[in-house]
């Protein structure tokens, strides 16, 4: 059961996420930060339409009671997928985050090239094309490079703001880079850094390297470090319900600020309790062999002695 409470301690929850995300109350959250699993697996073909409410007498239709609707029919395309219901699987927990997010809040949704026109537009009908704020490139330089085209070394966050006209961003808070050119400023510029722009130089997680934790879609504690600096304050509240090895904990404890990660996997679980459990308190879930085990503790306790 989620124990969230606006002045209790951070949590690291163990499930299902759109049943821990259904318990949280609406706008509790500065800014949220999703890593959903990224398609690679069979085609699949969808058309959906999808309906979205409206201020009265903006929306294209009108619908009962006189509520004005506006309705998006989407040929979602033919992509490559891991679920065979990808998107249906997406679209309900991007609703949630919209409704978690305060007045002043921010999604970072991070995906890869394979997913992120699908996920714009989508994204578009739930928050607003208004409320689009950045497509940021995460440029990294790593790994295998295949001789057959230009090597992918890249993903992509889209930034969605819930309202566009009262969104929290501050670029003070936000760590600068080194200048590429120093000669070409003065000296107390190069000393100082540079403000990132929406195109983000940063090293992946050292397979070697003291951050690693063994959980293998890991991300730097750097790279998400920066989203919460900007776009929440300190003693936010900030969520990833796709919590993976729990990097945002990492950034909100680095920051100040409280947070919720939620993941289903068991050993994601392990890993954020390792990492985080000195900062929050860890749900597991109940699994059927840990019932049973109860019961038969129960049994044994209760019977009448022979």
């Amino acid at each position: 059961m989620t124990t969230f409470a606006v002045d209790g301690p951070s949590l690291v929850l163990e499930g299902e996420n759109l049943e821990h995300l259904r318990r949280l109350p609406d706008g509790a959250f500065a800014m949220i930060y999703l890593d959903p699993p990224f398609n690679t697996g069979r085609a699949q073909r969808a058309v959906r339409t999808t309906t979205v409410r409206r201020q009265e007498g903006t929306g294209g239709r009108v619908g009962f009671a006189g509520r004005s609707y506006d309705t998006f029919r989407e040929l979602l395309a033919q992509y490559d997928d891991s679920f065979p219901d990808y998107w249906e699987f997406l679209e309900p927990r991007l609703l949630e985050a919209w409704r978690l997010l305060d007045e002043t809040g921010t999604l970072y949704l991070h995906l890869d090239y394979r997913e992120v026109h699908y996920a714009k537009v989508m994204c578009d009908v739930i928050f607003g094309r208004d409320s689009f704020l950045n497509e940021i490139i995460w440029a990294y330089d790593y790994g295998a490079r295949t001789r057959k085209r230009w090597p992918t070394k890249h993903e992509t966050i889209l930034v969605y703001v819930k309202d566009p006209s009262k969104y929290h961003f501050d670029s003070e808070e936000v760590d600068r880079e080194p200048y590429m050119a120093p000669g070409l400023v003065t000296p107390e510029k190069a000393a100082r850094g540079k403000l990132p722009t929406d195109v983000w130089w940063h090293t992946i997680v050292s397979p070697t390297g003291r951050e690693k934790t063994g959980y293998p879609t890991q991300k730097p504690v750097g790279l998400v470090r920066r989203m919460v600096q900007a776009s929440s304050r300190p003693g936010d509240w900030v969520l990833d319900f796709f919590a993976g090895s729990g990097t945002l904990g990492a950034a909100a404890v680095e920051t100040d600020r409280r947070f919720v990660c939620i993941d289903s996997s068991a050993e994601a679980v392990d890993v954020m309790a390792s990492r985080l459990e000195e900062h929050a308190e860890v749900h597991r879930a109940l699994r059927e062999d840990t019932v049973a085990d109860a019961v038969l503790v129960g049994d044994e306790r209760e019977a009448p002695a022979s």
